[in-house]
């Protein structure tokens, strides 16, 4: 039997409606109807029983059963800053980051990066970001946040415990991934990837360089690779 269908709905009550686009996905994608079981979600970390009491042509009702903690959280809160990349790629970094249990993750223009953000941009990402939470049985939806430039994100990184800038001209890397506990921040550059003095800012603000092998990775799959490593480190696929 399939899991119930997931839906975002913020203050959730003893009765929720169920509108916009969340209701439009419901009725007119997945021809849900009343009588029908549902997950509601209000991002807290909570998981709500529920089903559908009443349909209309805007909106459904739908009665709180029960409420329950998710298990599917991460324990350790990971930041994932990385640079604005070409075409779709930023909605692909940001999927598999919730996937793989991202906390917060921040976008940002560099010294090399070749695009810009379009006015559109974050919407786009907030949506692909919700229907990854869903997809993979999260309960609440990392935060997004476009940078101007590489310092401001760097800056929004300064409470975690660690902090680490891959940089693909370093031999060798100065992070030890076995000793990764408590809250980290994980940065990677664009397509261009990052000047020297980038570098050397991001040392003075505490970060430490790591590396990522003998082989230039593709900027989305150095993302989702350091993320794999550094989740697998902090225990979270134990």
């Amino acid at each position: 039997m399939a899991a119930p269908k997931r839906f975002f709905v913020p203050n959730i009550g003893e009765e929720v409606v169920l509108s916009g686009e969340e209701f439009r996905h419901a009725s007119q994608v997945l021809r849900l109807k009343t009588g029908d079981e549902v997950t509601l979600l209000d991002g807290s970390g909570a998981e709500y029983s529920a089903v559908i009491a009443a349909c209309s042509k805007r909106e459904m009702l739908l009665n709180v059963l029960n409420k329950t903690v998710s298990d599917k959280e991460p324990e350790t809160e990971v930041t994932l800053l990385f640079g604005a990349l070409k075409g779709d790629k930023s909605e692909l970094v940001v999927q598999k980051a919730v996937e793989l249990g991202v906390f917060r993750i921040g976008i940002f223009l560099s010294r090399f990066c070749s695009v810009s953000f379009g006015e559109n941009k974050l919407e786009r990402l907030e949506r692909v970001a919700r229907e990854a939470a869903k997809q993979c049985l999260r309960a609440r939806v990392p935060g997004i946040t476009l940078y101007p430039d590489l310092e401001s994100a760097l800056s929004s990184a300064q409470t975690c415990k660690n902090k680490l800038f891959a940089c693909e001209f370093l031999k060798t890397g100065e992070g030890d991934f076995t000793s990764l506990e408590g809250p980290t921040a994980l940065v990677i550059g664009s397509e261009g990837g990052f000047s020297r003095e980038e570098f050397e800012r991001a040392k003075e603000l505490g970060f430490t360089g790591v590396s990522l092998g003998k082989r230039i990775l593709r900027a989305e799959t150095a993302s989702i690779a350091l993320l794999s490593v550094a989740m697998h480190a902090l225990g979270e696929w134990r």
